[in-house]
């Protein structure tokens, strides 16, 4: 086995239990809201039959996120929810089904004094600042991590304002001790893009649902939604069993070090053009359902991921590093663990394309 790949055989028959947490049920209430927000879009689903050939696969599809709401990346689908749902809560709304207008929410939350704290290396402090910002009206402040600092010994700095500062809401997209259920709410945001890819799927393939999924993982937010969603018992009862594969930099590969570990492990990282998913250290509120749910963990380089991102950019479709790893992922995990991972030619797999193209240097 190449030692880019984990295998974590306990995850296929594992079943997301409903009422836990993130999975099929509230994904029907967050797309609604979505709806609502200025410049929804349905991001496209591309078929690569010729990449499906060439791997002695079914079919491979990728959802294309890089413009979603504008924006060149899928966090705004957890940024605006979570920003919606912290607001209300906040002020003791009833917000948990999206009923009351965010415009609603966000004139109360004015008048209430509230304000907004977050922290980025990039895609989601952007995000959250188009929903607090310009759709909320709130004031936002905006915590970049400079460069060679670390995201997380940035987050005692932000929690501080917002633990010492009245009306001020810390909107995270990472768990951390005493700090869960913001992050659930970025889980729950992306909902949306799950609900559309599921659909997208059986038009593009006549009926026949994915098989398999591949996310790139950071602090592992969005893993633990695709991997919530997957493994969920109603989704295994109408459609069967999914298997999920979670991509992450070889130098900042916390859930692959996690999972050989049996335990959610913090590991140093470098510079990558994969900067998204440069996290040491998992979400507390992701571990317990990637440890269980994601049937494999794949370490790209950055050099496969740049030549991921070579490959998609030719087909037209605009994929930065982090979007393009999955490809790379996928292409690994057909060289080392075809058969052990149940790739073949009846094989469905959906590649999550979590951002779009951007400049990075090029990796020798």
């Amino acid at each position: 086995m190449s030692s880019f790949i984990h295998l974590n055989p306990r995850a296929r028959e594992w079943t997301f239990a409903s009422g836990s947490g993130p999975g099929t049920e509230g994904e029907a209430a967050v797309l609604a809201f979505h709806k609502t927000v200025p410049d929804y879009n349905e991001t496209k689903l591309h078929s690569l039959p010729d990449l499906a050939a060439a791997l002695g696969l079914g079919h491979v599809l990728l959802k294309d996120e890089s413009n979603r709401f504008g924006l060149p990346a899928f966090k705004i689908l957890g940024a605006s929810w979570s920003v919606y749902r912290a607001a209300g809560a906040h002020l003791h709304l009833p917000v948990e089904e999206g009923g009351i207008p965010f415009a609603e929410v966000g004139a109360r939350a004015r008048e209430a004094g509230v304000r907004i704290v977050t922290l980025t290396e990039g895609n989601c402090g952007r995000a959250v600042a188009r929903m607090a910002a310009k759709h909320m009206g709130l004031p936002t402040r905006v915590y970049v991590v400079e460069v060679d600092a670390s995201y997380d010994d940035a987050i005692p700095v932000v929690r501080e304002e917002a633990q010492t500062t009245d009306n001020t809401i810390m909107v995270l997209d990472v768990g951390v001790e005493g700090y869960d259920q913001v992050p659930q709410y970025f889980v729950q945001g992306y909902g949306t893009m799950l609900a559309e890819s599921d659909r997208q799927v059986l038009e593009r393939t006549g009926g026949k649902p994915a098989t398999h999924a591949i996310v790139p993982v950071g602090a592992g937010s969005i893993g633990e939604a695709v991997t919530a969603h997957y493994k969920s018992a109603s989704r295994r009862n109408e459609v069967g069993p999914s298997r999920v594969l979670a991509v992450e930099p070889t130098t900042a590969a916390c859930l692959f070090e996690s999972l050989k570990a049996g335990k959610s492990v913090s590991v140093p990282t470098d510079d990558s053009i994969m900067c998204g998913m440069n996290c040491g250290t998992l979400s507390t509120t992701a571990w317990p359902v990637l440890r269980d749910g994601v049937d494999a963990g794949v370490m790209v380089t950055d050099l496969e991921a740049h030549n991921a991102v070579q490959e998609l950019n030719a087909r037209g479709i605009p994929a930065g590093p982090c979007g393009a790893a999955t490809l790379a992922a996928l292409q690994r995990a057909c060289q080392d663990a075809k058969q052990e991972l149940g790739l073949d030619e009846t094989s469905v797999v959906v590649l999550y394309c979590t951002e779009g193209q951007r400049e990075y240097p090029v990796p020798s």
